[in-house]
């Protein structure tokens, strides 16, 4: 079992605290993972949030131009060595 004694630190207007290798390791935590973080009575819990990977089709049917800005390429000039 990892553990650590460690300070609470000021970040920005948030409160932080940073896991040591060894506790992220053990958790299976990594960079730029999703976690939810939750408070029972006194206690932090870190829990990972399920990273399913969406197919293309579940990607699509989920995707609204408005909030994204539209067609990302409205044009039908090449701009590469693409063939139509």
């Amino acid at each position: 079992m990892a553990e650590a004694v460690l300070d609470i630190k000021q970040w920005g207007n948030n409160l932080g605290v940073r896991l040591p290798a060894a506790v992220a390791r053990e958790a299976h935590f990594h960079v730029d993972q999703r976690v939810r973080v939750t408070v029972e009575g006194d206690q932090v819990i870190i829990t990972p949030v399920d990273a399913t990977k969406l197919s293309l089709e579940q990607r699509l049917a989920v995707y609204d131009s408005n909030r994204h800005g539209g067609e990302q390429m409205t044009t039908t000039q090449t701009l590469g060595a693409e063939h139509w």
